[in-house]
């Protein structure tokens, strides 16, 4: 029968044997897995030679082309409203009536004021034309020297306040005409009419309301008239992106109402004023309203800026049907992509494969492409763009200048001409790790084999 001594060391020893067994097969897995690809794992992907479209997106809202504010010139109650909201109305059509009888009384009051003067200077006239007869009688006398030369002065003077007094009664006929014109144009306002053929888009007032007449202050805004089957985006584009854009350029438009039914547009106004929001903080912004007519459904191909970029005006009776037969109503929000400029057979990388590198902080001069060695001493910043190339497994560093880009990708404009295998990621390692002549390989993400029966 063994001692418990003897059980002991047997269990001290199998436990030795498991721990050797276990780091031999540690060891093993260690020295097999180095029988990969040696270098850094990264992302690859070619340079195209294709078209790029640059896009500038924005958000804003739906509204006419063409939208009249419509208030009335005098004040006082509304006897007579002829629309509501979405009615239809012609030009020249009566839509609003306002009390006129404060209005009819003025002119009736500016019209006998004008008689009144046109009698005052009739009968000025009539003792101008007497003055001017004793003149005449009283400069013959005196010249026979029958009266004396008083006399001749006193009818001189007669005649002249005669005259004055006739300037004056004529002044006063214009004014009173002045103000019967007035009070008649005052009576005339009174009565509303549409300034053009369109729809009542927005209606503030109500029967036997009052309003206010622009004449005295800002005045009540009545109601508002558009055009609604001529409909534009209106955006606001940030200043940094502003000067890409030119009147021309055509655009796609996705309304949030129809997001699977996006728009053709044409860029048709470009403000000169900024709208500037959170002046003197640091959130201020400063962004140029833009203006994008609505032509029509675009489909599912985004539209492309043409060679020619000058668009037939939409027909006015055909607006409803160029969208489609869709309803655009004044405040929808949309967006937009501009297409600013295209560039065809351009050479095009992936926009992350563009980096940024300090020349004067390569570890070798030759690497980076100088000819002649750097001066001694500190240095500025000498930053360039590059990218990284596979060549025979290994990463070689170009320099290149970029163009316009897309969502995706950037035009290369010199250093590559398309074809070459462009390093495109991990991010970390192309930003600031990798670097010229490091030996590389593309890491394949693994196949997706066939599932198994899941288990219970």
């Amino acid at each position: 029968m063994a001692t418990p001594q003897k059980k002991t060391h047997t269990k001290r020893l199998l436990v030795g044997l498991g721990g050797a067994l276990a780091l031999l097969v540690l060891a093993l897995l260690v020295l097999g897995g180095r029988g990969g690809p040696e270098g850094t794992a990264v992302e690859a992907m070619p340079a195209e030679v294709r078209t790029i479209t640059q896009t500038v997106t924005a958000s804003g809202k739906v509204r006419p082309e063409i939208e009249v504010k419509m208030s009335s010139d005098v004040s006082g109650e509304i006897v007579f409203l002829a629309v509501q909201e979405g009615d239809r109305v012609e030009q020249g059509q009566l839509l609003v009536q306002i009390q006129p009888d404060f209005y009819a009384a003025q002119r009736e009051q500016a019209q006998a004021g004008l008689l009144q003067a046109q009698s005052d200077a009739a009968r000025a006239e009539a003792e101008l034309r007497r003055a001017e007869e004793d003149l005449a009688r009283k400069r013959a006398l005196a010249e026979r020297g029958v009266i004396a030369a008083q006399e001749l002065e006193a009818a001189q003077t007669q005649f002249d306040v005669a005259k004055a007094s006739y300037e004056s009664a004529q002044y006063r006929a214009r004014s009173s005409r002045a103000s019967l014109n007035q009070a008649s144009d005052q009576l005339r306002k009174t009565s509303i009419y549409a300034p053009m053929s369109g729809t009542v888009s927005q209606l503030n007032v109500e029967l036997g309301e009052r309003v206010v007449g622009t004449s005295q202050m800002t005045g009540t805004e009545i109601m508002r008239i558009a055009e609604l089957d001529r409909m534009e985006l209106e955006v606001d584009i940030n200043e940094n992106d502003i000067v890409n854009i030119a009147a021309g350029d055509s655009a796609r438009i996705e309304v949030d109402a129809y997001p699977q039914e996006p728009f053709q547009g044409l860029v048709t106004q470009i403000a000169n004023s900024a709208r500037v929001s959170g002046l003197g903080t640091q959130e201020e912004v400063t962004n140029f309203p833009v203006k994008i007519k609505i032509l029509g459904t675009a489909g599912a191909v985004p539209v492309r800026p043409a060679a020619d970029t000058t668009t037939e005006a939409v027909p006015r009776e055909e607006g409803i049907a160029l969208t489609g037969g869709r309803v655009l109503r004044p405040g929808m929000s949309g967006t937009v992509d501009i297409y600013t400029e295209t560039v065809e057979n351009a050479v095009v990388v992936p926009i992350q494969a563009v980096t940024v590198r300090d020349f004067n902080q390569l570890p070798a001069a030759e690497d980076a492409g100088e000819t002649t060695p750097p001066p001694r001493g500190p240095r500025a910043e000498d930053l360039r763009r590059v990218v990284f190339v596979m060549r025979d497994g290994k990463a070689e560093m170009v320099e290149v200048s970029t163009g316009i880009s897309d969502d995706t990708h950037i035009e290369v404009l010199s250093g590559l001409t398309g074809g070459e295998t462009v390093i495109t990621g991990p991010f970390r390692v192309l930003r600031t790790e990798l670097e010229p002549g490091e030996a590389v390989y593309v890491e394949e993400e693994p196949a997706a084999g066939p599932r198994g029966p899941a288990r219970s």
